[in-house]
């Protein structure tokens, strides 16, 4: 084989970070977030290199630069920060410095002792084109060249806003609080709760044929209000109002009216239709059929939903029915809407929503959407790379130390493309732990959720304590609000907890990210501790997980921490104080009880 025509580089440019899967898909970070970038940069021989970040703005044809600072065994390190959303790239830059190279041999000679330097000072003389050049001229020399430059490969960075990292979300039916109505007259009490997202299922004319009864029954009894997630009937479908919640022009208020408050509406996107919806007479080819043309309805036996089918996204047109939903996202977007909660998006192929996402954060970058994705970790890390700004997580059925423990490795390990909200109950989730544990047992829970992930929820009736479910072994809730209508009123006992949560998350920045984390040492598998830092701020949180006795142990706050060998500690829940130390601290808590401690009082 002959050599190659065009010499190769001597610079090698490899380990560039961050990326994930080699590059297949963005990195995430958030509006204001320094995107950290390592590369491992050497070439053979003993020049010395420069190398530089690259990046280019959402739109932008414009490269902007930041250096990158060698750290020894060839790493280099360097920084730029993001200050808009949407979909950024950058790459690494390499080149040998001659000018820095000579100097450098020049001064390891000098200190050598040689004395004849002729040779070398001509060289120094052509390479900086200048008439005449003594030892003291070339060690002065300023540095700057570029030769032998090569450039790596580009890699993307998904930027969102903060809300997509940072925020407390709130679930609610609104045909439970008055309609559009009555969920915009509460909106100043939320505000003062603290939350930043008000979730609403879908708000959809719901259909009428096998329309699902109270607790799941299969037949619905005269004035069943049905389920929202049946989504379409004579009224319209995906692009309608169901119109007993009140008009789109009512709608676009609250969503107004929200924003005025500091929350942000989001709705649900749920790709399913009611045997009524139009699409089902508009577009039949869109729909599952049976070899004997009957349609197929929705199944995950056990559970069936005969009051739901499920779209066909393999039938011949399925460019025109993802042309369709993109329109439906687009519609709301239209009407104020920024905030997604997808269905069940594991159902559908991934490629429909690299597409739909990237499509609709094309010209609104500032939308974000949220995975109800309850699977196996494949598919959840996928949609997650494949441009899901949140996801769901596991975090309801991990409640003991050791299942907490895993979860977070977990976690931490998916940082560069997951971001995780730890909703602490949902309509279809009543864990076991809340249904036996009692107060103490959402008490735990509920700080679980707010301190560990920067992102959590609850949905209406946990801040009441709502634990019986529909029977036993079940995670299904007694009378569930998906079948039936209740009268919601925001006077739960668990809302003070709830208020003082959500302005201890937004006065700490340790508790507005993932990591860094730290898991503490209790000596006792029911106290559960880590820590959190961000900058000078640090807040340990220890909670109890057994809801039914009292514990104690230690918090054992290790030296490699760098912290003061004693300091004062505030209870942000309590306004307490103590003074601790690096070592072995005690701790009693009552059941489900918790700590959150700022450092340094």
């Amino acid at each position: 084989m002959a050599p190659p025509k065009t010499r190769p580089s001597r610079i090698q440019i490899q380990e560039v970070g961050p990326q994930v899967d080699c590059g297949r898909w963005a990195a995430k970070r958030t509006v204001g977030e320094p995107v950290d970038v390592t590369a491992r940069i050497f070439r053979d021989g003993h020049d010395t290199l420069g190398a530089a970040v690259r990046y280019r703005r959402p739109g932008s044809t414009r490269w902007g630069e930041a250096p990158l600072e060698p750290q020894g065994n060839d790493v280099w390190t360097g920084s730029f920060e993001v200050d808009r959303a949407g979909l950024w790239c950058f790459r690494i830059e390499a080149w040998v410095d001659r000018v820095a190279s000579f100097q450098d041999e020049l001064r390891r000679k000098v200190s050598a002792g040689h004395a004849d330097l002729a040779g070398e000072l001509s060289e120094g003389t052509v390479l900086l084109e200048r008439d005449s050049l003594t030892v003291e001229d070339a060690l002065a020399a300023p540095a700057g060249d570029r030769s032998e430059k090569v450039v790596s490969g580009t890699y993307d960075v998904d930027v969102d806003r903060v809300l997509a990292r940072f925020g407390a979300w709130y679930e609610l039916f609104p045909r439970s609080s008055g309609g559009f109505e009555g969920v915009r007259k509460q909106l100043p009490r939320f505000a003062e709760l603290g939350f930043d997202v008000l979730y609403l299922p879908p708000i959809h004319p719901i259909g009428h044929t096998n329309r699902k009864g109270r607790n799941n029954a299969e037949r619905a009894a005269a004035g069943d209000v049905g389920s929202p997630w049946a989504i379409g009937a004579e009224e319209g479908g995906h692009d309608a109002i169901h119109p007993e919640l009140g008009t789109e022009k009512e709608f676009r208020r609250l969503v107004a009216e929200a924003s005025e408050h500091g929350i942000e509406i989001a709705l649900d996107f749920a790709i399913q239709c009611s045997p009524d919806h139009p699409w089902l007479t508009e577009h039949p080819e869109w729909f599952h059929r049976r070899p004997d043309g009957t349609l197929k309805y929705a199944e995950n036996p056990p559970k069936r939903y005969q009051d739901i089918y499920n779209v066909n996204f393999d039938c011949e047109d399925w460019q025109g029915l993802w042309q369709a939903l993109l329109d439906v996202v687009l519609h709301w977007v239209g009407c104020g809407v920024t905030v997604f909660r997808v269905d069940n998006p594991h159902t559908k192929p991934v490629a429909f929503w690299e597409w739909l996402i990237r499509e609709v954060r094309r010209d609104h970058p500032e939308t974000i959407f949220l995975a109800e994705a309850f699977t196996r970790p494949a598919p959840m890390t996928t949609l997650a790379k494949a441009g899901f700004a949140q996801s769901y997580t596991y975090f309801t059925w991990k409640n003991t130390r050791w299942e907490l423990l895993e979860f977070l490795g977990q976690l931490l390990e998916w940082r560069d493309f997951y971001r995780p909200n730890c909703f602490a109950n949902t309509p279809d989730i009543l864990h076991e732990y809340l249904q036996s544990g009692g107060r103490a047992a959402f008490e735990a829970r509920l700080v679980l959720a707010a301190t560990l992930a920067p992102s959590y929820g609850i949905y209406s009736g946990f801040e009441s304590c709502e634990n019986v479910p529909v029977r036993p072994g079940s995670e299904e809730y007694l009378n569930s609000e998906k079948y039936e209508l209740k009268e919601r009123k925001l006077d739960g006992a668990l809302l003070p907890l709830v208020a003082k949560l959500n302005a201890v998350r937004r006065e700490n920045e340790a508790l507005q990210w993932l990591d860094p984390l730290t898991i503490l040492e209790t000596e006792n598998e029911h106290l559960f501790a880590f820590l959190k830092r961000r900058g000078d701020n640090s807040v340990v949180t220890i909670v109890n997980l057994d809801p039914a006795a009292a514990q104690e142990g230690v918090c054992v706050l290790p030296v490699s921490t760098g912290l003061a060998p004693a300091y004062t500690v505030r209870d942000l829940l309590t306004d307490e104080t103590w003074t601790w130390r690096i070592g072995r601290n005690y701790v009693k808590l009552p059941a489900g009880g918790s700590h959150v401690l700022r450092l340094g009082g």
